[in-house]
C-alpha cells in the first residue's frame, strides 16, 4: 500500500518530469569533488603569493617587484607559511594542520597590518588575508575532499 501524503518519507524529494533526481540531489553528489577543487585553487593562490614574494616571480613581493629580506618579520615567515601551505592544501597532504596555520597567519595579517588601518577589509585592504582566512578555516573542518594525495596513502 503506497503512503499517504502525510507519511511520505521525510528526506524524499519531487523528481523531474523525465524521473530523474533534483537538482539538489545532483549538486549534493558533487559537493565532495567541488570542495576538492576548492582546496586546489584555494591553496594553489596562496602558494602563488609566497612564490612571488619568496622568488620575485609573479610581479614579486606586494606586486612591486623583487623580494622579501630573508629572515625579515614578519614578511619573509609569512611568504614561507603561504608556500609550504599552500603546496600542501593544494596536493592535499596535511590538509587541516596547514589550513590551520595558514588560517592563522592570515588572521594576524589582518589584525596587525589591515585592521590598524580602518574598520572594514574594503577599507583596509585586508579583504584576501580574510578571505584566505576564512577559506582556509573552512579547510580545517571539511578536509581534503576525495581527490587529494592523503587519500592515496589512506589506500596503500
Amino acid at each position: 500500500m503506497p503512503p499517504t501524503p502525510t507519511q511520505a518519507a521525510p528526506h524524499s524529494a519531487p523528481t523531474s518530469p523525465r524521473g530523474s533526481a533534483p537538482l539538489t540531489d545532483r549538486l549534493d553528489a558533487a559537493r565532495p569533488y567541488v570542495l576538492s577543487l576548492f582546496r586546489i585553487v584555494v591553496g594553489l593562490l596562496f602558494a602563488c603569493h609566497g612564490a612571488a614574494s619568496l622568488f620575485g616571480v609573479l610581479g614579486g613581493a606586494a606586486g612591486q617587484g623583487g623580494t622579501l629580506e630573508a629572515g625579515s618579520w614578519p614578511g619573509w615567515y609569512a611568504a614561507v607559511i603561504q608556500l609550504v601551505c599552500g603546496v600542501l592544501v593544494m596536493l592535499g597532504i596535511g590538509t587541516r594542520g596547514a589550513a590551520l596555520i595558514a588560517s592563522g597567519s592570515m588572521a594576524y595579517a589582518y589584525f596587525d597590518v589591515h585592521q590598524k588601518l580602518d574598520l572594514w577589509p574594503i577599507q583596509n585592504g585586508g579583504e584576501a588575508s580574510v578571505m584566505f582566512c576564512w577559506a582556509f578555516l573552512l579547510l580545517v573542518f571539511t578536509g581534503p575532499g576525495p581527490i587529494a594525495l592523503s587519500r592515496l596513502y589512506s589506500r596503500r
